[in-house]
Parts: C-alpha cells; structure tokens; sequence
C-alpha cells in the first residue's frame, strides 16, 4: 500500500506562525507593562523613602551632656597640672602658641589657653585668650593674654562628658552649607567626584574609567562612585556588596538629584560621612572627625589636617592614623598631590602641608562617656522630664554639676582604698560606691558606681539597696532632741530586752559587746552606743522615728520594728546622701541636683534645675545633732579620720556596720562637701571591715584631697552653752567629762550644769556660719 503524503498549503503555514508570533506579543506585552507599574511602583516606593528621611530631621542628633564649667578666680584651691589635666578633658589641645580656640600651654606655674565659644543658660562666653598664673596651690593672678588687663573671673567652656543615642550609637556634629570650609568641598570633589557638579547622581565615564584602571591592575584600585551614591549608601542602604544595593543605590542616587541641590547633597555627604569610632561611639562627619582627631574646630583646621580627613573616606580603619600612623601619612600624601594638580592648593601650600608631621598618635583620654554611673544619674533625672525621643534625637544641650577635679580623687581613692584593703583583710571581691555632693546646694559633683569606675552596669551608688547600721542613729537621735531630750540627756546603755507578740525575744547588743552604764545623750551617739540607741528608740517612739526618715525624702515603706533603730533599713548610697543633706543644711530638704540647665539644640533655653528648699526641721535641734555629729569625728568611732584631714576642718559625719561585718558605711560633711561611702561584697560576703576602717578611709582620702573647707555650723536663735556636771553620769574609760561645754535650746540647760564664763573663753562655737543658709532662714521666718 503506497504511503500518501498530506500537502500543507504555504498560506496556511504562514498563517500559523503569525498566530504563534501574535500569541507571543500578547504575553510578552502584558509581562513588559506589569513589570513597567512594578518598576514605577518600586520606584514611587524608594522615591518616598528618600523624601521622608531627607525631608524631614535628617539625623537623630543626641542629648550632649556637659561638666559643670570651671570658673577660676584668684584665690581659688587650684593648682597648673589641675587646670591641665582639666583641659585636656574637655578636648583642649596642647598648643606652644595658644591662638586659636581650644588650645593651651604649659609652662611651670603659668598656662596660657584659648577658650571657646560657648553658650550657657544665661548667654554665650566668647571665646578669650588668658593667662593663668597659680602661686603653690591657688590662682594668683588671671589677666588677658593680648592686653595684659587683670580679671576677677574667668570662666571656661565645660568638658562633653557624654551623650544619650539612639540604638545605633552614631554622633556628629552638624555643619550647615556656608560653615563648611571651602578648601574641604573643593578637595573633596577633586579627591571623590570630579563630575559632580554636572553628572545626575550617576556618573557612566567614572564607572568605565574604574573598570579599565580596575582590569589593567588586576585588582580594585579606583572606585566609580559618585559623592551622591556614597551618601545613599552611607544614608540609606547598608555595605552588602550585592547586584540587588547597588541597583537600589543607581535608582535612589538618580532620585536624590532630581529632588534636591547639589549643595544639600554635599553638606548631608559631609555630615554623613563615617570616618572612625572612638569607643562605642560612631565618629559620623567631618565637623566630629575634626574634635576626635585634632581637638580643633573645622574652620581651623590646615591643608594637610583636611587632606588626612579626605584621604579617611576610603578607609576610616585601615588608614586610622593612631593605629596605622604610616599608612594614614601615605594616603594624606596622595590626597595633597591631586590638591596640587587639580589646582585647590597652590605649590607653596603644598610644599608647607606635605612637609607638615602627622598628629601625636597617643590617645588623650577624654571624658567624653567615661563617667557612666553619673550619666545614669542624669538620665534617671531626665527621665522624669522628657521622652526618651527628645534624650536621642533633638540635640539637647545638658548641662550638669559633675565636677571633673572631685570625680577624679572619688574614682582614684575608692580603687586604690579598696585594693588595699583587699590585700590587709585577704577578702576578694570588694566593691564600693561614692555619692559627693557640695554641702549647701545639693549638686552632686561626682558619682562612683563601683571600683572601676569607667564599667557599665551595674550602678551601686543608685541601686545597692543595702542595710544602713549606724547611719540611722543621728535620725534616732534628732527625733529624741525633738522630743524633749538634751545633749547631756543621761541614757542607760545597759542590756535589755524587747518583746513583741508573736515574735521571738529581742536581746541587741553594744559592737564591744560592753555595757557602759548611764552615759550622755551625747557620746551614746559619738561611739555609736547600740543598747542606749534602742532605749532612747523605743522611748520616743519608733514610729516618730520612721516618720522622720521619710520627712527627709527617702520614700519607703518602713515597719516600724525595733530593729529598725538599728539600721536594718536597707537604702542606696544616693538615699543615704539626701538624709545626710538634711542634717548638712541645717534641717533642709532639698532635692539632689546633678542638672543645672537644659538647652535646645538652637541654645535656648529649656528648663532650669534650680535651687528648692522647704525647712522641715527646727534649726535649734539640727545645730544640735551636728555638734554631736562633729564630736562623733573628734572623739567617737570616726577620730581616726584626724589621719587624713585637719582636726581644724571640723568635719561631723557618721560610720555605719551591719552584722557579721557585711557593710562598711560612712557618712559625713565639712564646708563645702558631703560624701557617703558605702563598701561591701555583691553576694554579701562579710568584709571584715567595719565603718570605721573601711568607708571612713576611702572617704577621708577623697576629702583629705579636695583642701576641704571647715565646717562652721550656724548658730540660730535660742540656742545657749553649758558647762555640763559630770556627776551625772557613771564612770568611763572612754571620755572625760570634766570639762565638757554643750548647747542647749533655751530653757533646756539640766541642773547643775555650769553657763562658761567669758573668761573661760565662752561658747565654742559663735555661730560665724555661711551667710547663704541665714538668709535661707529669713524666708521662714
């Protein structure tokens, strides 16, 4: 059977492969208009991010906080290296000539400094040149540099002690268009973008230029990026090296340029810029590179300073100039040749910039957040006040009462005192925390968290809540005086025995385990008597006594048991100062300051942290207190503090143990400061140090170091002297009695006390006090 073969006619076999290519249009169509919308649609998408992040407040600027500033005047307790070391704190550079902003030198016992602008709450401090002459251990003489003309104060912009970021811990300093230096945009351009005031965001001849000078030298040598691409990547995108960024970068450099000038562009290049990382802190920008690096202004800075910044862009680590001094001169001197050959500089610039060393490549410690358990303080107070938004992103200026001088003696004392304490008692793991405060205002001039001072965490000095022993008993004792108890008052120091229902039996006992017999209400508090504490506790009432801890602003719920008298209250060393305060103000509550001011970002002010105070104690029976608070120094269990300050200071203050030796405490104030030293183990390990010869001794070498001021307490109205009789009370081997003069609220003098005579010298005290806190009194009265 023959095979038949079926004829396809031609036209019929165009037809077809007309209907297969129509049949192709109508997919191919379709496909290329949907991913056209998706194209747009991603496009609008990027579009948008750009102008809400550009649009609106660029870069979350954060809460910059600042040291109280240092006014010197002669006569002042301060010394050349002190002012130095000051300096240097707050970024000041060491400079021969002292010219410009920010610089100082140091000769013998003379310093010359430029200060810098600066605004405080009441104005800005124009930037002056001084000379500082110091004569032993004061200022002698200040006088202006140019002039020669003499000046009773002078005060010096504060050091950055820290700032509040926002999760990514970036920082800058934001430079707007006309206060970038011109020879900065024009070597920038020369260096990264020679096209970028004519391409569109994307420059095609530099990328084929890369490629090339790329494929001849086998390796990446020069990159085609323009300055807008840069700035998206830093600004928007991230550093993967991925066909997916870098097409995002194309399309977002293409819309930045559409939407914005050429000189916006720039000036967010120049604040973006990442150049460097000072420890947990992102260096962002040129104006913040020009202070990490150089400690000087932007505006001052040279050719070849610029040229070293610049020349960072490429690589901030790898041409590090502390780390990698060589390789940052290198890449500096690279960048002056292309400033030279496309004409930014001329040949006598470059000649004196590429002779020009590099900078010192040491780092100076700065105090910039190396103080974190008082920023925690700071924040905690803020906190109160703002959002944690306006603390991380508006730029605020905090302005606090961190003294640098009193956190450096806290920070050294406390690790020097604790090692060797250590190494006497064999018991590892101690730790410490210091609150100093200045005795009339409150301002806390310095904060230790724990024995290293720059470790973060955990901040004992605001949350070690710790059984406070002994520092109770002045409260116990105040509450007493109010209650119709005198300082020659006899009180049984003679074992006793509490009872409570539904409790065991309560036996306390005296530290020495002795008993003392009938002693002066007086020197019951200077040795810390514990059985003549609790007689006169439970006498007045532990409830009065427990409503006084809380009229000094400690705000806990305290029960009123009897082992409370004894300090069984638990409280943080900050809680201690502000009860401390009270005594140290004669009978005022005012709350702790560690902010003095906060200013917008544009130096307007905000809000001012000032001084407030209510009496809530009568000032006849604090005198009181603080007479027996001195004599607790002078002959009690803190006399050993006459190792280290001058009997002529006349401190009052107070030592504090708990049981099994787990807590050291002390407390005290002279002239002008109050300090609260608290040492123990964080797994309340015992110590084996008492009050005494532990926290007394990191608190007196702090004090011993700051030249403290005596302590002239101010006698008020109503109080008068007696010459107390010694046949009152029962024997001791502890104190003589024989010529012991008190005072006494008018009318309170006991028989057979004695009024001193005028040729017996008198009272002890005139009452020659501060005249701040008698015309504090005034208003109450």
């Amino acid at each position: 059977m023959s095979e038949t073969k079926k004829i396809i006619p031609a036209k019929t076999g165009r037809l077809r492969r007309r209907s297969g290519g129509w049949r192709l249009v109508k997919i191919l169509v379709p496909s290329l208009l949907l991913v056209a919308v998706a194209m747009a649609l991603y496009v609008a998408y990027l579009d948008r991010i750009i102008r809400h992040k550009f649009d609106g407040k660029r870069w979350a600027l954060p809460a910059v906080v600042y040291a109280r500033p240092l006014e010197l005047y002669p006569g002042l307790i301060f010394t050349a290296p002190m002012l130095a070391a000051e300096l240097q704190l707050a970024g000041y550079r060491q400079d021969k000539a002292a010219k410009d902003p920010g610089g100082y030198d140091l000769a013998g016992n003379v310093v010359r400094l430029s200060t810098r602008d600066f605004a405080f709450a009441d104005g800005v401090e124009q930037s002056a040149r001084i000379t500082v002459e110091f004569s032993g251990a004061a200022v002698k003489k200040i006088a202006r540099t140019d002039t020669g003309a003499e000046l009773a104060l002078a005060r010096i912009d504060p050091a950055r002690i820290g700032s509040f970021h926002p999760l990514e811990n970036e920082d800058r300093v934001v430079y707007k268009r006309e206060e970038l230096p011109e020879l900065l945009v024009k070597t920038l351009i020369a260096v990264e973008d020679q096209h970028f005031y004519t391409h569109f965001g994307v420059d095609p001849l530099g990328i084929l230029r890369a490629m090339f000078a790329n494929l001849r030298a086998g390796k990446t040598v020069q990159g085609g990026s323009t300055l807008t691409q840069q700035l998206v990547k830093n600004f928007f995108l991230n550093n993967e090296r991925t066909l997916y960024r870098k097409f995002n970068e194309l399309i977002m450099a293409l819309l930045l340029e559409a939407h914005y000038s050429k000189d916006e562009i720039l000036t967010a290049y120049a604040n973006e810029i990442f150049l460097g990382q000072d420890r947990g802190r992102a260096v962002h920008g040129f104006g913040l590179a020009s202070q990490f690096y150089f400690r000087r202004e932007l505006k001052d800075l040279s050719a070849a300073q610029l040229a070293m910044l610049v020349g960072m862009i490429k690589g901030p680590s790898y041409y590090d100039p502390r780390r990698e001094p060589e390789r940052c001169l290198h890449r500096r001197q690279v960048v002056l040749d292309v400033m030279r050959s496309e004409g930014v500089i001329s040949d006598e610039l470059y000649g004196t910039a590429k002779a020009a060393g590099m900078e010192k490549g040491e780092m100076v410690q700065s105090g910039f957040n190396r103080y974190p358990a008082f920023l925690d303080l700071v924040r905690r107070q803020l906190g109160e006040e703002y959002r944690e938004e306006d603390l991380t992103s508006n730029g605020l200026k905090i302005l606090t009462t961190l003294d640098p001088q009193v956190q450096t003696q806290v920070e050294k004392q406390l690790q020097e005192t604790i090692a060797a304490l250590e190494k006497r008692t064999g018991v590892t793991g101690l730790e410490g925390a210091v609150i100093v405060s200045s005795r009339e205002g409150g301002e806390i001039q310095a904060v230790a968290g724990g024995r290293e001072a720059m470790q973060s965490g955990f901040n004992r000095a605001l949350d070690a809540h710790r059984p406070i022993g002994s520092l109770i008993k002045p409260v116990v004792y105040l509450t007493a005086l109010n209650n119709g108890y005198t300082l020659a008052t006899p009180v049984d120091d003679i074992v006793l025995t509490v009872s409570a229902a539904g409790a065991k039996d309560w036996r306390p006992a005296n530290y020495d385990k002795k008993e003392h017999g009938v002693v002066p209400f007086y020197e019951a508090l200077a040795h810390s008597y514990n059985l003549s504490t609790v007689r006169v506790g439970m006498d007045v009432g532990v409830e009065k006594v427990v409503e006084n801890i809380g009229r000094m602003g400690i705000r806990s719920d305290f029960q009123p048991y009897p082992s409370f008298l004894l300090g069984t209250a638990e409280l943080s060393p900050l809680e201690v100062a502000r009860m401390y305060q009270v005594f140290a103000t004669g009978g005022f509550y005012q709350p702790q300051r560690v902010i003095s001011s906060v200013l917008t970002l544009e130096n307007k002010v905000v809000q001012r942290f000032g001084l407030s105070v209510e009496q809530r104690f009568s000032p006849e029976s604090i005198f009181l207190l603080n007479t027996a608070l001195q004599r607790v120094v002078r002959e009690g269990t803190a006399k050993g503090l006459a190792r280290m300050i001058p009997e002529s200071v006349h401190a009052a203050g107070k030592t504090g143990t708990t049981d099994e030796l787990r807590d050291s405490w002390f407390a005290g104030y002279t002239g002008d400061r109050l300090a609260v030293v608290w040492i123990g183990c964080d797994d309340n390990r015992p110590t084996k140090l008492t009050g005494a010869s532990g926290a007394m001794v990191v608190w007196g070498k702090i004090m011993g170091s700051l030249h403290p001021q005596p302590l002239e307490l101010t006698e008020p109205e109503g109080v008068e002297w007696a010459r107390i009789n010694p046949d009152s009370y029962g024997y001791s081997e502890e104190a003589s009695r024989a010529d012991v003069v008190l005072p006494f609220a008018t009318g309170t003098i006991p028989a057979g006390a004695e009024r001193p005579s005028p040729a017996s010298g008198g009272e002890p005290q005139e009452g020659k006090g501060p005249e701040f806190w008698n015309t504090i009194r005034d208003w109450f009265q």
